[in-house]
C-alpha cells in the first residue's frame, strides 16, 4: 500500500514502496495525488525528444510553449509565453512579444535567449519529434538565421516557405515547442548534446510543476514550481506505474490512488454505481481504421474499397463492443480539428456492398488476411469485421499480433487488411491529411513512407490538395479544401475511419480539477484539488 511516508518521502523511497492487496482502506494525504496510469512507454522526458503518451503528458506540466491550444475551444490559440504576436501579410515572418513574468525553478526569468534556444536545439538534435519544426524548412544551417531573439523580449520567426498560421501556430503549441531554461541545459551539456541526456529524467521548464523523480516502468514524482507564475493547486503529484487495470481500479475504490486512468469497459461498469467515485470522459484524437493494402489485387479495385466500407456495421460495432470507450467517426480528421467531416456517410448496407463487389469482378468475395492487435478492444472488433465481410463471401483469416508486429508489416507494405489506431503528431489537420492522403512517390524509395505509402494509395489530387491546405492563409478557404479532400478520400481510398476513441478517468469524489485532454499534451494537472 502506498503510505504518507512514501508520498511524502524521496523518489528513491517511492520507488521502492510495495503495493498491499489489503488491508483497511487508506486515504492519501493531503497536498498530493496518487495518480494509477501505465507510464511504461516514457523514453525520455526531453521536449526535444518525447513523442510518446505518458512523457508528453507530463511535459505539459512541467514546461509552457509560446502559444497554447484553448483547452475549452480548440479552434482557438491561446497566447501562454509569448502574450501576443504579428504576422507578416504573406504569412511568413512572425514576431512574438514574451511575457516578462514567467521564472524558471532557479529563478530565473525567461527570455527570448531561452526561446531562440529551446526552438534551435529541437532542428539542430532532429529527433524523432523534431520534424514538426523541420517540416517548415528549417534546417540546423539555417535555423540561426531565420529563429532569433532581436531582444530580451522579442522572438522572430523566419518560414523559408510559406505555411498557414494556423498551421504554424498549432505546430509551436505541440510539445517541441517547449521553452527550456537555456543556462540549465547548457550546465548539463555532453558531447554537445544541448542537454538532452540530463533533460531525459530531468526538467527545465517555466511550467506549475517540476520533475523531481522518475524510475522507469514504476513512479513518476512531479512537485509544484516554486516560481510558477500561478501556483499549482496542488503541491505534488504522484503518478504510480500500475499497469492492471483491475489493480487500478482497486487501488481508486481503497484510496491507495485518486485517479485512475487505463480502465477499461467492463471495469468501468464495475464502478458505475461507486457514490465514491466519478467518471470524467473527453474525445480524443486517437482513431482507428481499416486499410487495404491497394497492392494486394482486390484492393486495387475502388468497386472492392467502397464495398468493405458499407459492409462494416459501425454503430453495432460501437453499441455491443466499446459503447464508452469509443464513438462512432468515419472522417480521418478528429471530430475537434480543424477541417473535419460533419457527417458519417457509411452504415451497413450488404446488398449495397453485394453490388459493388460484383461491378469490381468479385461476386464470388476472396480471400484477405486481417492484421490487428491481440488486445481488447481489437481482437473483438476484428472479429466482427470477420463476420461483415464474411457476409459478403470475402473470407477473411485473422492474424493477431503485438503492436511491433503488426506496425512492422504495415511499414513494410506486407500486409492486406490491417486494424490499426492513429493519433495526430500535432493539433493541426496537416497532420492526419498528410498521413492518410499524400503519398508523392509510391515506389520504394519514397522519401514519405506514412500511411497512404504504406497502403498503396496513390492519388495525386489528394497529395497535391495536402500542400494546397498547409499554405493556404485563408482559414475558411482552408477549411473547404479539407472538406472537398474528405469526399475524395471516401470516394477513392482503401482506408475505412470507423472509431474514435473516448479518454476517460475514474476520480475519487473529493477531487476536483483535474483536465483530461484530448491530445496527451493537453492533460492538466495544476488544477486538481483535494477536500
Amino acid at each position: 500500500m502506498l503510505t504518507r511516508r512514501t508520498l511524502l518521502a524521496s523518489g528513491a523511497a517511492a520507488a521502492a514502496a510495495p503495493l498491499a492487496a489489503g488491508g483497511a482502506a487508506a486515504a492519501t494525504p493531503p497536498g498530493i495525488v496518487v495518480m494509477a496510469k501505465e507510464i511504461d512507454d516514457i523514453i525520455s522526458f526531453d521536449p526535444a525528444q518525447s513523442y510518446e503518451f505518458s512523457d508528453t503528458e507530463v511535459d505539459a506540466n512541467v514546461y509552457r510553449k509560446l502559444v497554447s491550444p484553448d483547452l475549452e475551444d480548440l479552434s482557438k490559440i491561446d497566447p501562454d509565453l509569448a502574450s501576443a504576436w504579428e504576422v507578416s501579410a504573406d504569412g511568413k515572418t512572425f514576431t512574438f512579444h514574451l511575457t516578462q513574468d514567467a521564472l524558471f525553478p532557479s529563478g530565473k526569468p525567461m527570455t527570448a535567449a531561452d526561446a531562440e534556444f529551446s526552438l534551435h536545439r529541437v532542428v539542430t538534435l532532429n529527433l524523432t519529434p523534431g520534424f514538426i519544426l523541420t517540416q517548415f524548412g528549417f534546417t540546423k544551417d539555417n535555423v540561426a538565421q531565420l529563429i532569433r531573439a532581436t531582444d530580451p523580449h522579442t522572438l522572430v520567426m523566419e518560414l523559408p516557405k510559406p505555411a498557414a498560421t494556423s498551421f504554424v501556430l498549432y505546430c509551436l503549441s505541440a510539445n517541441v515547442g517547449a521553452i527550456v531554461e537555456k543556462e540549465t541545459a547548457l550546465s548539463h551539456q555532453e558531447k554537445n548534446d544541448l542537454g538532452n541526456h540530463w533533460l531525459t529524467s530531468h526538467s527545465a521548464g517555466n511550467g506549475p510543476y517540476q520533475l523531481t523523480s522518475w524510475s522507469a516502468n514504476d513512479h513518476i514524482i512531479l512537485d509544484a514550481n516554486p516560481h510558477a507564475a500561478t501556483a499549482p493547486l496542488t503541491k505534488r503529484v504522484f503518478i504510480r506505474h500500475v499497469k492492471d487495470p483491475a489493480t487500478q481500479v482497486l487501488m481508486v475504490r481503497r484510496g491507495d490512488a485518486d485517479i485512475a486512468r487505463d480502465l477499461t469497459p467492463d471495469l468501468l461498469k464495475s464502478v458505475a454505481g461507486d457514490p465514491s467515485l466519478y467518471r470524467l470522459t473527453t474525445p480524443s484524437t486517437n482513431q482507428m481504421y481499416l486499410a487495404g493494402n491497394a497492392g494486394y489485387a482486390p484492393f486495387a479495385k475502388i468497386e472492392v474499397r467502397q464495398a468493405i466500407k458499407w459492409a462494416i456495421d459501425y454503430a453495432g460495432i460501437q453499441t455491443n463492443i466499446v459503447p464508452a470507450t469509443y464513438i462512432v467517426n468515419q472522417g480521418f480528421e478528429p471530430t475537434m480539428i480543424l477541417g473535419a467531416a460533419t457527417t458519417n456517410p457509411f452504415q451497413k448496407d450488404p446488398d449495397k456492398a453485394k453490388a459493388l463487389l460484383a461491378q469490381a469482378g468479385y461476386a464470388g468475395g476472396f480471400t484477405a488476411t486481417l492484421d490487428h492487435f491481440s488486445d481488447h478492444p481489437y481482437t473483438d472488433i476484428a472479429a466482427a469485421i470477420q463476420a461483415d465481410l464474411g457476409a459478403l463471401g470475402i473470407k477473411v483469416s485473422l492474424q493477431p499480433g503485438t503492436r511491433s508486429q503488426v506496425f512492422t508489416k504495415m511499414r513494410a507494405r506486407q500486409h492486406q487488411l490491417i486494424l490499426s489506431e492513429w493519433y495526430p503528431d500535432y493539433f493541426d489537420p496537416n497532420s492526419n491529411a498528410q498521413a492518410f492522403c499524400a503519398n508523392p512517390d509510391d515506389s520504394n524509395n519514397s522519401p514519405l513512407k506514412i500511411i497512404a505509402w504504406r497502403c498503396h494509395f496513390y492519388n495525386p489530387t489528394l497529395t497535391a490538395e495536402v500542400t494546397e491546405a498547409a499554405q493556404e492563409l485563408d482559414t475558411a478557404k482552408r477549411v473547404a479544401i479539407y472538406h472537398r479532400m474528405q469526399q475524395q478520400f471516401w470516394d477513392t481510398s482503401p482506408i475505412a475511419f470507423m472509431l474514435q476513441e473516448n479518454l476517460i478517468a475514474i476520480v475519487r469524489k473529493n477531487v476536483t480539477g483535474f483536465v483530461l485532454g484530448a491530445q496527451s499534451d493537453f492533460t492538466r494537472y495544476n488544477e486538481i484539488r483535494k477536500a
